[in-house]
């Protein structure tokens, strides 16, 4: 039999051994569970990882991705005058004839139709929003891809109008002896008004308004000193313009210098160009000079822009192209100089490629200036319109509405 002396010592022993038991299978537990744990982490990050790769590798696969065909297919007759113009609308084609407007989606559809009568019909655009009005003239149409909006009828000559896109019409207008700016709703309210003159302004060349019908930019042209004088004035007609005089919140003057061309990308941003220098402004509510660039000893062909980029066309001549291209971006940053050769050629910018084209012959690039694509359509087209696709377009020929499949 045997003899227990020192039962306390050893029953403490045997509980010793018991814990002792029960925590290293506690530890072990333990230690399973965050070793199970970190074998979920590290799968769920090289998940991550992995699929960021791809992500970044479809990505730069679609973004610089060069095409190899082109075909064309052929949509739904249409019979379209010499003298019509043809305006690209958020995807939609515009028809503008002496005659009326109408509007076709991307298939050729057409969804509405208005009738005017209009010496030489002008039709400005934002956004989904369109204005077609007459040079000096007394009627402004206002509509978007759904239909007519309503109608401007105006008392004074028009010299110069534009359009916001929820269709506010800012048109210049000629008096006895002042030009007068108005604001208009889409349906012809009159919403503000203001007059400029010649000895304190000069003539107004060009007004912009800004998509939120909130700011008005106009470029005046005047003499100072035996000279000549641009300004660039903005008109604020929000909240913070109510107590300014003539709601004129800043202005920018330009001597020996020819400013025609004010534009908004968007209702923070805006640029305008004269014939020796590009200025780039920014502020919703009291517009500010933010970049300047000077043009010197050149001549500027034309100006293309968009809501991201503005494009100076200027002729080249060398063996490098028969034109260059320099293209800013909202923030006036020098962000791409690309050639051509293609004469009489209109330039889209859009979804990140730059689209060069002229009724025969088209050119795609890219923004770092690579070409993406170059062809020749099979009939000749009036206007090239780009879609929600990169790699489609809206061609519209003198006989039909097509889409150009690029692959």
């Amino acid at each position: 039999m045997a003899e227990v002396r020192d039962f306390s010592t050893y029953a403490g022993k045997l509980n010793s051994r018991k814990k002792s038991g029960a925590s290293d299978r506690q530890t072990s537990y333990k230690e399973k569970i965050r070793s199970h744990k970190l074998k979920v982490f590290i799968r769920a990050v090289v998940l991550i990882v992995f699929c960021t790769v791809m992500i970044s590798v479809i990505y730069i696969s679609w973004r610089d991705k060069v095409y190899s065909e082109a075909i064309t297919v052929k949509g739904v007759p249409i019979s379209i005058e010499d003298d019509t113009k043809i305006v690209s609308l958020g995807g939609h084609m515009v028809r503008c004839s002496k005659d009326g407007v109408s509007c076709y989606d991307s298939s050729g559809k057409a969804l509405w139709t208005q009738p005017y009568q209009m010496q030489n019909p002008k039709a400005r655009t934002c956004a989904n929003t369109i204005a077609i009005g007459d040079d000096n003239g007394h009627e402004i149409y206002v509509g978007d891809i759904n239909g007519l909006l309503g109608k401007v009828d105006i008392n004074m000559p028009m010299r110069d109008f534009c359009v916001s896109s929820q269709g506010v019409v800012a048109a210049v207008l000629d008096g006895e002896d002042v030009a007068w700016i108005y604001l208009y709703s889409a349906q012809g309210e009159e919403l503000a008004r203001f007059r400029t003159t010649m000895k304190d302004y000069g003539y107004p060349q060009k007004i912009s308004i800004s998509p939120n019908g909130q700011l008005v930019c106009v470029s005046y042209l005047g003499p100072e000193d035996g000279n000549i004088i641009s300004k660039v004035a903005f008109y604020n007609f929000g909240d913070v313009g109510k107590n300014v005089d003539e709601h004129l919140v800043s202005s920018y003057n330009y001597s020996n210098s020819v400013a025609p061309f004010v534009q908004f990308f968007d209702s923070d941003k805006s640029f305008s160009v004269s014939n020796d220098r590009i200025m780039f402004y920014s502020g919703s509510q009291k517009p500010e000079k933010q970049a300047e660039e000077a043009i010197e000893n050149d001549e500027i062909r034309s100006v293309r822009y968009s809501d991201s980029y503005v494009g100076l066309v200027f002729a080249e001549g060398s063996d490098k192209g028969a034109y260059r291209l320099q293209v800013y971006n909202t923030a006036g940053n020098h962000v791409l100089t690309t050639y051509y050769d293609i004469d009489g050629a209109d330039i889209i910018f859009s979804n990140k490629q730059i689209v060069i084209y002229n009724q025969n012959d088209y050119l795609i690039k890219d923004m770092n200036g690579r070409v993406k694509y170059q062809g020749t359509f099979e009939e000749p087209v009036r206007t090239m319109i780009p879609t929600g696709s990169k790699s489609n377009f809206i061609l519209a020929t003198r006989e039909s509405i097509d889409t150009l499949v690029l692959k």
